[in-house]
Formats: structure tokens, sequence, C-alpha cells
């Protein structure tokens, strides 16, 4: 065989060159191609999230965000501040399940969470600048930003079950002075063993000039309730929503019989005895629409300018009029007006059009404005001629007829 000629270590050296250049290509484009990818989830710089200046939790960002500060995002138009803050509130605090009621019911609050960008130029739903909502009130930005502080809350809707709490703490929640909790705490009733280093940490931040607040519907029947509220703060402002004693005992059935369809009917249940008419006062139904009876142990640890009675009716009928009452209540101004309120049809009750951190209507969930059940007029009668003395009695205490027993 002949020995090879000079031409072939030639060839063999130019296809090692050329296998070399296009290794080094493809790594070339793939470097590109990561690079490009990267770029495009950083559509703008990140708010340092560690509350501390520019310096961010590093190790807690997920790929995609820069660690950045007030001074980066001072760079950009005030509705992008807004969502990119958003956004990264959301990243790093999972929006918590809606409230739920008392008795662990449905979610009382419908929400659809608006889109947010994922910066200037953004390619996610709602990136549109032009599409943002507007910016948030003095002192938001802060507060996403982790500034202001814990405190134990000012003010406290203690009551009662199925008057409107929910309602009127959603509504209250649109000001933007005051900030609560979304849950109920339950720490005067059910928790108070947990001690009030731990009843702080469930209360939101909070920056000079607003006010801490939270709603249990169960404080006001509870007898230990009162003396706990005032051992921590002798000042703090107490609402009650109160509601026709009848209307909210089926209201209250109402909800017990969605949850327990096998359960007695509303009749057997209100009487110990139907013959004689005689009303079972130990079916808690009946016992929390004895208004009168409740707040004489709440008049032993507070006077009465420091709690404010809300009608459930007027809530419904003329939502700002008496939130108007209330932020005054609060010594608040009155940012709350008839503006901020529709009244939905279909479920019977003003609904807000735009609520807390959100650019569309909310209304309260499903688990609201349930239908009554037909109640044996008798038996509404009975329960009226029942009330009546204790009704009297709660409009003498309180120096304001609720118009029950007209």
């Amino acid at each position: 065989m002949a020995p090879p000629g000079p031409a072939e270590p030639l060839s063999r050296s130019i296809f090692r060159k050329f296998l070399l250049m296009l290794c080094s290509l493809l790594t070339s484009l793939y470097v590109f191609y990561c690079l490009a990818e990267r770029c495009q989830t950083l559509s703008g710089p990140a708010v340092g999230l560690s509350g501390g200046g520019g310096e961010a939790e590093a190790g807690a960002l997920s790929p995609g965000y820069l660690a950045g500060g007030p001074r980066e995002l001072a760079a950009w138009p005030a509705a992008a501040q807004t969502k990119r803050l958003l956004q990264l509130q959301r990243w790093r605090r999972r929006r918590p399940p809606a409230p739920r009621t008392a008795d662990g019911d449905q979610p009382a609050w419908e929400e659809e969470p608006p889109g947010l960008a994922a910066g200037p130029g953004g390619s996610g739903a709602g990136s549109n600048v032009a599409e943002a909502p507007p910016p948030p009130p003095p002192g938001t930005l802060a507060l996403l930003l982790d500034e202001g502080s814990k405190q134990l809350p000012q003010a406290i809707i203690i009551g009662v079950k199925k008057g409107g709490t929910r309602a009127l703490l959603e509504f209250l929640r649109v000001h933007p002075d005051v900030r609560a909790v979304g849950a109920e705490p339950h720490f005067f009733d059910r928790s108070y063993d947990k001690g009030l280093s731990w009843y702080r940490e469930l209360m939101p931040r909070t920056l000079e000039g607003q006010i801490t607040m939270e709603k249990t519907p169960s404080y006001f029947v509870t007898r230990e309730a009162p003396a706990r509220i005032s051992a921590m703060s002798k000042d703090t402002k107490l609402i009650v929503v109160v509601r026709d004693p009848v209307t909210r005992a089926i209201s209250d059935y109402t909800q017990t019989l969605s949850k327990r369809p096998d359960i007695p009917t509303f009749e057997s249940l209100t009487f110990k005895n139907r013959t004689t008419g005689l009303i079972d006062t130990s079916w808690s139904a009946i016992q929390i629409g004895i208004y009168a009876k409740h707040l004489e142990h709440w008049l032993r640890h507070f006077p009465l300018g420091q709690m404010l009675f809300v009608s459930g009716e007027r809530l419904i009928s003329d939502p700002a009029g008496e939130l108007g009452r209330v932020q005054d209540f609060l010594g608040l101004k009155r940012i709350i007006t008839d503006k901020h309120f529709y009244f939905n049809k279909t479920k019977g009750f003003p609904c807000l059009k735009k609520a807390e951190g959100s650019s569309k209507p909310h209304c309260l969930g499903k688990t609201k404005g349930r239908t009554h059940p037909e109640i044996d007029r008798e038996v509404v009668q009975r329960l009226r001629d029942f009330y009546r003395p204790f009704n009297l009695k709660f409009y003498q205490m309180t120096g304001h007829d609720f118009g029950w027993d007209g």
C-alpha cells in the first residue's frame, strides 16, 4: 500500500479546525440564547425585598428577578412602580385565602385580582402602562416595602354575627388610613392564652396616622371579652353592627342549614314548648339577638361614647351614610362616599365599585345574601313579641331607635 501523500495530513488539519469552529459557534449561540431568555424576564428592575435599602435577599429571589432598591424604582413611571411593587409583594407573600366566616364558611368576598405588569414594556397580562391602576394613596408604597410597624388594634368590630360585619370591614378597607386583618383572629374568645405578642403579629403594618382594625363578631357575646380588651387598652374603639334580631336569627339558621341540611326546622329549634310558646333562649341563634343583655357586660368596662352601633339595615339601604358615621367615629376624613358603591340587584345589597388592591367591582361572596327559608308567620310574630322588650331597652341604652318594632 502506498504511503499517504502530503495532502492527506493537510485535509485532516482543516477538518479538525472546522470542528472546533463549529463547536465554538454552537457554544456561542447557546450562551446568547440563555442570555436572551434571561433578559426577557428582566424587563425592569425589581425592588429589594429585605426592607433594608438596596440590599436584597438574593438567596430568596426566584430566577429572573434583579435585586434593587427604591433608587432604581424611582426611575420608573408612577403607574409602573405600583404594578411592580404589587407583583413583588404577591410573589413574596402568596395571597392568603379569602376571609372565611366565623363558622369556617366559604370565602366571604369575591375577588378578581387585576393583571400586573412584569415591568415597563413587560409582556404579562395588563402590562401596558397606560392600563395601570391609579397611583396608590400616600404611604402605600412604603407599606409594600415593609415599612411601618405592627400595632395592636385601636378599633375592633365586635359584633354581631350575621349583622353585616364582613361588609362593613371590606367597605372600611377602601379608606387609605385603615389597615385591617382579613380573617377573624378570635383572640379574645378562643386564643387569649397565646398572648398579646402573638395577637400583634397577626396585624398588618401601619404608618403613623393609620388605624389598625380587626373584626370578630363573637366577641360581643363572649363574657370575658370586655375585660380582656379593656386590659389591652381602655381607649379601644368598639363597633357593633346590629340587625333586626328576628331577621338575624333566620339568617343564622339559614347559614347552618346550608352546611347541615339535616338539622331540625327553625320552628322546632325556636321553642322549648310550641304549645305554650316558650322561646328557647339557649339556642345561640336566639340568644345572640338579646342585644341589651350583652351590652350590659360591655358597659361595665367601656363608656357608651367609646362604642358605635351601626345599623345593618342602613348599611344596605345607605352604605355611604353609615360609613360616614363610622369614619367620624374613628376620627377619619370622610373619603368613602356614594361614589364607591353600586347596588347589585341580583344579590340585593350594595357592592364596591373598587375594593382594596383592585380596579374591578367587588361584591360579597356567594355565602352572603342566601335566600331565607319560609318561616311560619305565627312563629315570626312570637319572636317579635319576645324580642320587643329587649329591643326597647337596647334603644334606651344606646339612645338610638333602630325601628325593628315599628
